[in-house]
């Protein structure tokens, strides 16, 4: 008889049937978990994740193809850069980690690079491994050039390249994160390093994993080293980020991303998301997992432009923003916002229908006209400011515009 389905495998064979028949699972990376992290109610997101679904061809087949990528003339600007920081044995970057994170430590001047190829992922991941145990053993600085860690995620593993890691005397390690905008004056894009600490903030939860399987653990430092080129030029300079709120986060959305076979569970019978199903079949699959969708995703998620769409279909208010949505508390669509701040309908308690009112009230006056919970008849502008000789009179049709 064939061994009992574990949980595990069951959830597996699951996330298998809802990506379609013959049909590989998309690996995840950094990049993908970060924008999880990003974006934690979202459902739809996490089943597609979690499930392997290339949610770029699943756009595609919907209708919606997606603009989400990086350039290529970025990419190649970006490997520019990193390989000017990692030359000559990674000089400049181990010095940078030097004098941002541990400038009490003795230089970098005789830093250790292993060598981390091997066959596959799996054997790159255990050869990084067996680095970072040598390197605590040797001491000093060592320098892990593009490593490979293995994070569990919905219990499968899925495998992460940072930029690089270091190991530093005390034996502690640091995530590196090498990235191509530019840091003016010692700051950068608050977007940009908020996305470049999530990014890290994975492979410090990898880096962690690793850190476990070792006695004693070795401490993981939640200050990451970014590196940037400096103003405009092409010099690498850096800033230490600590990503102990981003690590927190992550961690709490991979805990729900393991619970994702409770999002299967409550879907029809039958849902896959294969793109090569029908146009009808395919959107109904979709719509059936609830989606949280905010402007943020068009640079973060394939399937922004879909789930943008609908959701300016049904008036959301998310469509407006995460920050305008909370402010509104349970007015959730645009029609409920309108009939809040006209007075028909609504709490008058509830603190967001309030200020709806007030500011319908102010916009009204403004405009020289009578709010409909405002007594009197209506104002124009004429009747309010009348016309001096010098201002030219106004066609009807420009005041009906108006």
């Amino acid at each position: 008889m064939p061994p009992p389905r574990t949980r595990g495998t069951a959830l597996r064979h699951r996330l298998a049937e809802l990506r379609g028949p013959d049909v590989p699972a998309k690996a995840l990376d950094a990049r993908a978990l970060a924008a999880l992290a990003a974006n934690p109610g979202c459902r739809r997101r996490a089943i597609l994740d979690g499930a392997g679904v290339n949610k770029a061809a699943l756009a595609s087949a919907l209708g919606s193809p997606s603009a989400f990528g990086q350039s290529q003339f970025a990419f190649m600007r970006g490997n520019a850069f990193e390989a000017r920081v990692k030359a000559d044995g990674g000089a400049d970057l181990l010095r940078l980690a030097h004098e941002k994170l541990d400038p009490h430590a003795e230089p970098p001047a005789r830093a250790r690079v292993p060598e981390l190829s091997a066959i596959g992922p799996e054997g790159r991941a255990a050869r990084t491994a067996l680095a970072l145990r040598e390197a605590v053993e040797a001491g000093g600085w060592t320098l892990l050039d593009h490593p490979m860690l293995a994070l569990d995620v919905a219990g499968s593993p899925a495998f992460l390249e940072p930029d690089a890691v270091v190991v530093h005397p005390d034996g502690g390690w640091t995530v590196v994160e090498i990235k191509s905008f530019p840091m003016l004056d010692g700051s950068a894009d608050p977007a940009k390093v908020g996305a470049a600490a999530r990014q890290a903030a994975v492979y410090v939860l990898a880096l962690e994993e690793v850190a476990a399987r070792m006695d004693p653990a070795p401490a993981v430092r939640h200050q990451v080293l970014l590196v940037c080129p400096k103003d405009f030029s092409n010099l690498p300079t850096a800033s230490a980020v600590d990503v102990r709120k981003q690590r927190a986060v992550t961690r709490r959305q991979l805990a729900r991303l393991t619970r994702v076979e409770d999002i299967a569970d409550a879907l029809p019978e039958g849902t896959c998301f294969s793109p090569e199903l029908p146009a009808e079949q395919l959107t109904a699959a979709v719509e059936s997992v609830p989606a949280t969708y905010a402007p943020e995703c068009l640079s973060a998620c394939e399937l922004a432009f879909h789930c943008r769409e609908r959701s300016r279909a049904r008036g959301a208010v998310t469509s407006l923003g995460r920050s305008v949505r909370a402010e509104l508390g349970d007015l959730t669509t645009v029609v409920d916002v309108l009939a809040a701040a006209r007075g028909a309908a609504g709490d008058p308690d509830d603190p967001a229908v309030a200020a709806l009112r007030r500011a319908a009230r102010l916009r009204a006056e403004a405009l020289g006209r009578r709010h409909p919970e405002s007594p009197g008849e209506e104002r124009t502008p004429t009747q309010q400011h009348p016309e001096t000789p010098h201002q030219r009179a106004e066609p009807p049709e420009a005041a009906r515009c108006r």
